[in-house]
């Protein structure tokens, strides 16, 4: 809390501190004097008071405590032995460690006691069928362990938790330090116990259990602790609880909508409502965001839901892994930002409290006054030099400019020369030196005035103040800024705010993977300028939207390093206090990867892997089209069954190596003497397909199955090896077709006709010309 002599006062600053008359530093003659400080000391002292830390009721605490820890952790237990892997997270610790945290230390035995018994109630309604129940007992001394652990180590870094935070980064690297610490301890212990108990009573391996733990102890943990901190807070500021609510169901809609489906992999999709709520909501909209989140991960992973499904390969435990690694990057992305939000807005109200502090010195005690003249001696020197500085009045005018720092020496001259040359004010900012030795941030305000000792010369009038105080938060400030900054840089996403003019008002560094221009520049520009004329217009339909208060996400296309890119885009709009729309948050990434991959497999779908042709699948929907088209033109359609001769032979002999240079060679040869309106497939093994359009007579069909067979008169190469490889090809050309499987069974006939007349040739059947 800051001080000021001695003096404390509330770190928020609702009104202005009512100033008060002290009747006894008033002389006889009625005359009112400033009051002493030490008066102002016991005067503050005694009407400000620090807040209470917050009490647990003991009957109703005690039973919510209770029902608390057995539902948690019965449910937990339960959907573990139910998916046949430890859940995700691992949240009644997290629970209990919160509460004790946010109770009096002499409350802790009662709290510990109530756990204890809410554990034993849990596990035997969880396991109670199972073998080796006395190991239960120990399980439930395990689970006190760490909370005890994690719990003390806090409460000795951080005694007053429930009250004023002076770093929430310090505060982070404790919290989880000793969650470590805690989770190590209790994963040993737990490591001996699974050793000697029997199978099935616990549904997890060592390394399952200090990740499930400590994520519980990490993001339960923290959602307790701010609950019971934040209290009726925790639904959002006065004011803004509705648009609180709409953020987080945004947030849960997301998160179920990504976890109710096993087609794509979408998971990336939940960062950016999360980040959106930590901005907007700070501390209570990460608990609650992570809160949601880790509920729906959990429970889809323990059913076997949601996108981690997409690695068909993983056991449950795996999929477990998955899921606990996804919460773990939400809490390595999230939290740091919101400890940074939070210091950065304890260190705001720091420089708005140092601002009261010296407006309350400007009413009880004087600056810093000098009359300065023009060869720098001081004239005059007020009496506050003592307190401000040490130095007597007579002992400061004494030392001339050698207080002023050297850094600091050179910019105070020339600004006064400045001065007494435009005879314009200035403000001074520098360090001056006082009796102790150590240096003082002073800003000073300097103007020209007539000197009353001397007609006719000019002197400056000094005005100075001690500002070391809020000196030290700006640069705590920019400090946090710049963390903050960091923090965003480095995140794998184009992160911008963009104003209702369309311009950015922040860009992060990785702005330059996206348009090639570094962040700084950016700044200032539009839309339009920084995306450019072939991107905007598909952007501008989104900007509009946003704008108007809805939150949109979508695909779009660009181009870099002379290849297309594609980008997935999330704007959300950005809301002031006082409900106006200030612009909105952009959140974009490359999806470049995703659509590729997207792409090979549609190809892989329907073209064959060994000869790049079309596989089956892909030639039955194109015959099922070529079908419809001749049904309604009355054209004939010429389908060749092909099968490569002795193909087995080929395979027993040389290896499939050699089987596989064959057929490809064979599909290569295929397509170059057929026409490019024409179809040519492998349906698998050695047997290949031609479907053609147009033939309306035998002779052209002969021609074109002799064209085939002669390709394949020249060996083909394996190696220093010549492979003799003939075709036997069955050619049907039939009008009025009724299906495709009529006309296939016709080209069947006809290969084996040809196989009958010795093999390496074709043999044709033809229908309804």
């Amino acid at each position: 809390m800051p001080q000021l002599n001695g003096a404390s006062y509330p770190d928020r600053f609702s009104a202005p501190v009512p100033r008060r008359r002290i009747d006894t530093n008033r002389p006889k003659d009625g005359t009112p004097v400033p009051p002493t400080v030490a008066a102002l000391r016991s005067m503050t002292m005694a009407e400000q008071r620090l807040p209470d830390r917050p009490r647990l009721h003991l009957f109703g605490g005690a039973v919510a405590l209770f029902v608390v820890v057995l539902v948690s952790d019965a449910v937990t237990l339960t959907l573990g032995h139910h998916g046949g892997v430890m859940a995700s997270i691992w949240s009644t610790n997290g629970i209990v460690v919160g509460v004790l945290l946010s109770a009096p230390r002499r409350d802790w035995p009662l709290l510990l006691a109530i756990t204890t018994a809410a554990l034993l109630a849990g596990h035997f309604l969880a396991l109670g069928a199972l073998p080796g129940r006395p190991l239960l007992a120990l399980t439930v001394l395990i689970h006190l362990s760490e909370i005890l652990i994690v719990a003390a180590i806090v409460h000795r870094y951080l005694p007053s938790i429930t009250g004023e935070v002076r770093s929430y980064q310090r505060f982070g690297r404790i919290a989880v330090g000793a969650a470590l610490v805690g989770c190590i301890v209790s994963t040993l212990l737990a490591g001996i116990a699974m050793q000697v108990a029997p199978p099935g009573l616990f549904a997890a391996t060592p390394w399952d259990w200090f990740r499930a733990h400590l994520l519980g102890m990490v993001i339960v943990g923290m959602l307790t602790l701010v609950a019971l901190r934040e209290r009726e807070r925790m639904l959002g500021v006065q004011g803004r609880r509705l648009r609180m609510l709409r953020d987080v169901l945004l947030l849960a809609v997301i998160t179920v909508g990504v976890f109710s489906q096993t087609g794509y992999p979408l998971l990336f999709l939940v960062f950016a409502p999360l980040i959106f709520l930590v901005f907007q909501h700070r501390f209570p909209g990460l608990v609650i965001g992570l809160a949601i989140v880790t509920l729906v991960t959990n429970v889809a992973t323990s059913l076997g839901e949601g996108p981690v499904i997409l690695v068909q390969t993983l056991n449950p435990e795996g999929r477990t892994l998955i899921a606990q690694l996804f919460l773990g990057v939400l809490c390595l992305v999230a939290l740091p930002v919101a400890l940074a939000l939070a210091d950065r807005l304890r260190l705001s109200k720091d420089v708005a409290a140092s601002e009261m502090q010296y407006r309350l010195l400007a009413e009880y005690s004087s600056d810093l006054i000098q009359r300065i003249a023009y060869d720098d001696s001081r004239r005059y020197v007020s009496p506050s030099v003592k307190e401000i500085l040490g130095w007597s009045p007579e002992e400061f005018a004494s030392q001339g400019v050698d207080l002023i720092h050297p850094d600091d020496y050179d910019h105070v001259l020339r600004q006064r020369a400045r001065l007494r040359e435009t005879g314009q004010p200035t403000m001074l900012r520098y360090r001056m030196r006082n009796r102790a030795g150590g240096f003082l941030w002073i800003e000073a305000l300097e103007k020209l005035a007539p000197c009353p000792d001397h007609p006719g010369e000019t002197e400056v009038v000094y005005t100075g103040r001690d500002i070391t105080q809020r000196a030290l938060a700006e640069q705590a400030l920019a400090d946090s800024e710049k963390r903050l900054r960091t923090i965003t840089d480095n995140v794998p996403a184009y992160i911008a705010h963009v104003d209702t003019n369309e311009r950015y008002t922040f860009v992060n560094a990785y702005i330059s993977q996206v348009t090639g221009s570094e962040a700084p520049s950016n700044v200032g520009q539009t839309v339009e300028e920084v995306r450019g004329p072939a991107i905007y217009p598909v952007l501008k339909p989104h900007i509009d939207a946003v704008l108007q208060g809805a939150a949109t996400t979508f695909e779009y296309e660009g181009s870099g390093n002379g290849s297309p890119r594609y980008f997935e885009a999330t704007y959300l709009p950005a809301i002031a206090a006082d409900g106006t729309t200030t612009g909105f948050y952009t959140l974009t990434t490359d999806i470049t990867r995703i659509k590729l991959a997207e792409r090979k497999l549609a190809f892989l779908a329907h073209h064959d892997a060994l000869t790049g042709i079309a596989n089956r699948h892909s030639f039955r929907e194109s015959s099922q089209l070529a079908i419809q088209h001749a049904a309604s033109t009355h054209q004939p359609l010429l389908l060749m069954m092909i099968d490569v001769d002795f193909f087995k032979h080929i395979n027993d002999t040389y290896g499939h190596a050699a089987g596989d240079v064959a057929l490809t060679e064979v599909a290569n040869r295929l397509k170059a003497n057929i026409r490019k309106t024409d179809l040519v497939a492998r349906l698998g093994g050695d047997e290949f397909v031609v479907l053609c359009h147009d033939i309306e007579d035998v002779a052209t069909a002969e021609r074109l199955a002799q064209q085939i067979t002669d390709a394949m008169q020249q060996p083909v190469l394996f190696g220093t090896t010549e492979l003799k490889v003939t075709l036997s090809i069955g050619v049907a050309l039939c009008r009025n077709v009724a299906s495709m499987e009529a006309l296939s069974q016709r080209a069947d006939e006809a290969v084996y006709l040809a196989k009958e007349a010795g093999r390496a040739c074709f043999r044709l059947v033809s229908e309804g010309l």
